[in-house]
């Protein structure tokens, strides 16, 4: 047993005796209140509706208080101050989709023959997105209801494939440690043995080294980035091409946050890298339309090599007593109201308007990274972590607590991505983030100023650490635990507390 493996049990036998569990679940307990207290609101003016009205409300009504929940205190992604998460493209886009939702309400693809005109608008979204990966004229591909779900396909695809053609039945997938969570969740669905592969600096890409080590008669999948979520780098699709090739393992590239930003890079004026279906080895890409493509949440592409290979994914019920059934991803009944205000979004933008946003978004996170490069309050204590190309960028630090500082710029009003392995935050540049660059950096560098000088005054006058904020707490807990039963158990109670009323 490796001392890794021994330390987690140690420390599992550890956390079991009868006065430390006792003391760790009230600690847990008491978290998940305080948690709880931010989540939930109380207080007067808020009302809790549990149950059905007796009678149904007017419009006003209903009107009146969804403009309550709208207003309701929040981080202003409006202002540009949070990262990621609202691909937002404008209130003229966003008037657009909603004209979309009006129109196709009702409309559900599982139903072509009533909703023609949404199954035609599904198929060229997916026909736009194979061109602008430069697909062979075979390629096909499917819609989906977000990054995670195009994932979790390409690995039953991959798994389906190994099954069906080499007769696998204890299948294996090879991992970058940076590529997307949504991986490991397949492989959990899946009952797939994931094999992680560090991404160690200076460049942070898997280390094809490893990747070609793991390789074994099992393995159904080689995975790489454009560009992974926490530092924003591209993986060597080249590199993995090559060996995915050479043991002719399929290899999926994930470019949901790379969506429509990557294809546009070079034509933006920007530096890239290979990535797409022009490097032979790739056999899928997920990519998301609700990110840099604007499409309303809801939307995402999931695109093969070949049209045999997207079959790999299909459910098909021939004998069901409800007639014949097949269905191309996870869900049956879908939203065509999603399909049309994608469709909308990307006919609306069109071509032209994608390259203008990616010079705008990527060029700010180049702002961004060089001025955490040149400011002299951040390059002495910050580093970024590789070269990213895209619109994310990571940074850590070697002398202050990076934590504190992602819980200091909280508190200043930014919602910024907290990582770790290594501990870094990171900040995803959307368009509301272009005309706040410098805001950021001059709040980031009062943020850390204040926290180098906690840091001098309490080594020169003795003082305790000040109490850490939720980040800090977070993560710098996780971090040194070897067994993460607590982080778990914090986790699902995070997840009990969104479906409190």
């Amino acid at each position: 047993m490796g001392y890794a493996a021994l330390r987690k049990s140690l420390y599992r036998i550890f956390l079991s005796l009868p006065g430390v569990r006792g003391k760790v679940q009230a600690e847990i307990k008491q978290t998940l209140e305080e948690l709880e207290k931010k989540l939930v609101p109380s207080g007067p003016g808020i009302t809790r509706y549990t149950a059905l009205p007796a009678s149904g409300w007017g419009p006003e009504q209903v009107r009146a208080e969804l403009e309550k929940l709208h207003e309701m205190k929040h981080t202003r992604w409006e202002d540009g101050r949070v990262s990621g998460a609202v691909y937002h493209g404008g209130k003229e886009l966003q008037d657009l989709q909603m004209e979309a939702f009006g129109r196709f309400g009702v409309a559900n693809p599982i139903h072509p023959d009533v909703f023609p005109g949404v199954r035609k608008m599904e198929a060229e979204v997916v026909a736009m997105v194979l061109g602008m990966f430069n697909a062979p004229a075979d390629a096909a591909g499917v819609s989906t209801s977000g990054g995670s779900e195009s994932i979790i396909m390409a690995v039953l695809s991959a798994r389906e494939k190994a099954r069906i053609e080499r007769r696998v039945t204890k299948p294996e997938i090879i991992l970058p440690e940076t590529a997307h969570t949504a991986f490991r969740k397949a492989a959990a669905y899946f009952k797939i043995t994931v094999h992680y592969v560090p991404c160690p600096g200076p460049t942070y890409k898997a280390s094809l080294s490893h990747v070609s080590r793991l390789i074994n008669s099992n393995t159904i999948l080689l995975v790489g980035s454009a560009p992974n979520f926490p530092h924003g780098i591209i993986d060597d699709i080249p590199g993995l091409s090559r060996l995915a090739l050479r043991r002719n393992i399929p290899l999926h590239v994930d470019c949901c946050l790379g969506s429509f930003l990557v294809p546009f890079l070079e034509r933006a004026g920007y530096d890239t890298e290979p990535f797409d279906f022009r490097v032979k080895g790739v056999t899928s890409i997920s990519c998301d339309t609700h990110k840099y493509g604007f499409a309303p949440k809801g939307n995402s592409t999931l695109l093969y090599r070949s049209a045999a290979l997207r079959k790999y994914q299909y459910f098909i019920s021939p004998d069901w007593s409800g007639g014949v059934y097949a269905s191309p991803g996870i869900a049956g009944s879908r939203p065509g109201a999603l399909i049309a205000g994608c469709w909308a979004s990307m006919m609306s933008v069109g071509e032209a308007g994608y390259i203008t946003s990616c010079h705008q978004i990527v060029g700010a996170a180049k702002k961004m990274a060089e001025g955490l490069r040149s400011r002299d309050t951040l390059r002495n204590d910050l580093r970024i972590l590789g070269k990213p190309l895209v619109s994310v960028v990571a940074f850590t630090s070697d002398t202050l607590d990076i934590y504190n500082i992602a819980d200091a710029m909280s508190g200043k009003g930014w919602h910024l991505n907290a990582l770790q392995s290594p501990a870094a935050i990171h900040v995803a540049v959307t368009l509301p983030i272009v005309p706040v660059v410098d805001e950021l950096l001059n709040d980031l560098e009062a943020c850390v100023e204040e926290e180098r000088e906690k840091q001098r005054q309490a080594v020169v006058e003795g003082k305790p650490k000040a109490k850490k904020g939720d980040a800090a707490a977070l993560y710098g807990v996780a971090g040194a635990l070897p067994d993460k039963t607590i982080v778990e158990d914090l986790a699902a109670g995070f997840l009990d507390c969104l479906y409190k009323a």
